[in-house]
């Protein structure tokens, strides 16, 4: 799959076009030069090696957020057998930023739900960028009350940056329709397991993020603000981003670390956008057993973990 290189791959870029240079020279003209091919694609191995085994908070955020990265139903389609969307919050109207709907995954009837970004502008605009609006959340809710009500697992893909925050979101409330969905999710009856697959910002993500357990890709985020909106608070400019990832601890070897994530999966090396296959078969193999597992335990005790689950999260240090 060609994608396009971020900033900090570039030293990866010059070496491969280096490397096509020296090939073709080699083809056009008859030449042998097989040891200076060996060196360049030696030095590729390492180069990469050292830039994607080194990534620090800030490159990983700039990898979740690559165009190429697979979505939601991106997802959902490989992974189940079936999927028949549902829409609508019988309220207000269909959020294109949170789709769901029954799905099987290997042989289990679930209702999934999820962010879904776009691929292009037109697609992004039908989206929303994947900032779901009040409509939105409360779809998701009707969804998984169905769900509890038919016995059905809950499986929730989490990529969004956050809720819209503009105005016509505010006038039919967002921060109630997001609350709302906390308490509820509480209460269900049903197995529930949340999937980091991108971004992972604040309420928006937390919308549809309580659950039984919770997995999240490599490169994903999670965080209560994303880097910039950080920046923008603490340093009054949001070219601090950087630092502020940092400060943050929003990327999965830290939250695994704090023990608010239940497995990180490992992603394709460059990230999942080099190879959607790769990466929606890791998600597939620690998904379904853990959904098989989940579905054993009786409701009472679900709803009894999930209780002692969140309530024990909360670990601080003082540093100078």
């Amino acid at each position: 799959m060609n994608v396009a290189p971020l900033e900090f791959e570039k030293p990866i870029l010059e070496l491969e076009r280096m490397l096509e240079e020296i090939e073709n020279h080699s083809d056009d003209h008859q030449m042998d030069f097989k040891k200076e091919v060996a060196r360049i694609q030696k030095k590729i191995t390492q180069t990469r090696a050292e830039i994607y085994g080194k990534l620090s908070p800030w490159q990983r955020v700039q990898i979740v957020r690559h165009p190429n990265r697979p979505y939601t139903l991106d997802y959902i389609h490989a992974i189940s057998d079936e999927f028949i969307e549902l829409q609508g919050d019988r309220c207000y109207g269909d959020d294109k930023a949170i789709v769901g709907g029954l799905a099987t995954f290997d042989g289990v009837r679930c209702m999934v739900i999820g962010h879904q970004k776009g691929r292009d502008t037109r697609e992004n605009l039908l989206r929303n960028f994947g900032c779901a609006h009040p409509e939105g959340y409360r779809k998701a809710l009707r969804l998984m009350k169905m769900a509890d009500r038919f016995k059905l697992p809950i499986i929730c893909f989490i990529d969004t940056p956050g809720a819209f925050p503009g105005i016509p979101s505010e006038e039919r409330h967002i921060a109630e329709a997001i609350a709302v969905n906390l308490r509820e999710m509480f209460t269900l009856g049903v197995p529930i397991i949340a999937v980091v697959i991108g971004e992972g910002g604040s309420g928006g993500a937390l919308g549809i993020g309580i659950a039984d357990e919770v997995m999240m890709l490599e490169n994903a985020y999670y965080s209560v603000i994303s880097p910039e909106g950080c920046a923008s608070i603490l340093w009054k400019d949001r070219k601090f981003a950087e630092q502020a990832a940092s400060a943050l601890k929003l990327s999965a070897p830290d939250l695994q670390e704090l023990e608010l994530v239940d497995e990180v999966i490992n992603e394709p090396e460059g990230g999942a956008h080099h190879d959607h296959k790769k990466t929606i078969e890791a998600v597939r193999s620690s998904l379904i057993p853990r959904l098989k597992r989940l579905r054993r335990i009786k409701p009472a005790v679900l709803i009894d973990r999930r209780h002692k689950k969140y309530r024990q999260f909360g670990h601080f240090t003082d540093s100078t």
